[in-house]
């Protein structure tokens, strides 16, 4: 099982990365967005007592100089981990200062995270309390929302479906229609909008689409230790995605993913706020300090807690 020490040491990782990004909201410029929260996350990471390795992050060795995948981190005289990093989910809110930019981190035992690639991903995901099995990638979006309404008892129209706005999301959108049933569509950050199906306050009975690969890993780790349900799948579209996929070890490349498939055993995932949002503030800045808003889950723990801290500059 993870120290639970080490839910304040990522805490305070994603909230250090979420500050330095802040900096660069409403600036227009993603990429720098991106990088200052990547550098200040590889600088915090390296001062950690850990073994670590990057599963999940800003891409292969050859295409990300840092925070790539394979690099190790950490002091090196502490538990091995398996770490995913998106040190900026939404890079382009950050940029336009819309809502919802976050930095997240996931982290487990040694060999316990799916290593995803760099690709797209079928996802659906609901929050606590179901029966196993109940959603499934395999059922019609139609069976899928009344399994649920059967459940609840309740109707078609009043259940809600979180997904991202995008226009391959036509056909689900279409089936959501034709029960009545209400959507809450997201321009950016599908980590947050699998996470809104496990909180009461959004009012999010599921959350479905097409979304990438490692913000999948990430959104199952949290959803763990929420008790929900995920099932993924990869969307591989051409040579070169298989070859990405085939690399990390994948050779089905059309299995579905059990929440347990994705991240086994003991998990702690940290986000914290960017720009203002529904599930997490942004950064606010004082003179000497900042406050951070941070959402610091455990799975085996049960730790669930959302907080703000304030953060020496």
């Amino acid at each position: 099982m993870l120290d639970t020490k080490l839910l304040n040491d990522f805490s305070l990782v994603a909230a250090r990365a979420a500050y330095a990004s802040s900096l660069l909201k409403g600036k227009g410029d993603k990429i720098a967005a991106d990088q200052a929260a990547v550098d200040s996350m590889r600088n915090d990471l390296n001062k950690i007592s850990m073994n670590g390795k990057i599963v999940i992050g800003e891409g292969e060795m050859d295409e990300a100089p840092m925070l790539y995948i394979g690099e190790k981190l950490g002091t090196g005289d502490g538990e091995e981990l398996d770490i995913a990093v998106d040190p900026l989910d939404g890079t382009t809110l950050t940029a336009k200062n819309l809502p919802n930019a976050i930095s997240v981190i996931a982290v487990s035992e040694k060999g316990n995270l799916l290593q995803a690639p760099d690709t797209y991903m079928e996802k659906i995901a609901i929050g606590p309390g179901y029966p196993e099995n109940i959603i499934d990638l395999d059922f019609t979006v139609e069976k899928n929302i009344k399994n649920i309404a059967e459940f609840k008892s309740v109707k078609t129209s009043d259940l809600t479906v979180c997904l991202l706005e995008r226009d391959r999301h036509k056909k689900i959108v279409q089936s959501l229609k034709k029960l009545s049933t209400n959507i809450k569509f997201i321009s950016d950050g599908d980590v947050v909008g699998a996470i809104y199906s496990c909180l009461d306050e959004f009012n999010v009975d599921m959350y479905i689409g097409i979304g990438g690969a490692p913000e999948g890993v990430l959104a199952a780790a949290a959803i763990k230790c929420f008790d929900g349900q995920f099932q993924g799948r990869l969307v591989i579209s051409n040579h070169d995605e298989k070859l990405r996929a085939t690399k990390l070890g994948i050779s089905d490349f059309s299995k579905k993913y059990y929440l347990n498939d994705m991240v086994k055993g003991d998990v702690i995932f940290c986000a914290a706020g960017v720009t203002d949002g529904e599930l997490l503030k942004g950064i606010e800045i004082s003179k000497n300090f900042f406050t951070s808003e941070i959402l610091s889950l455990h799975s085996k723990e049960k730790i669930i807690k959302k907080y703000q801290e304030k953060i020496e500059i």
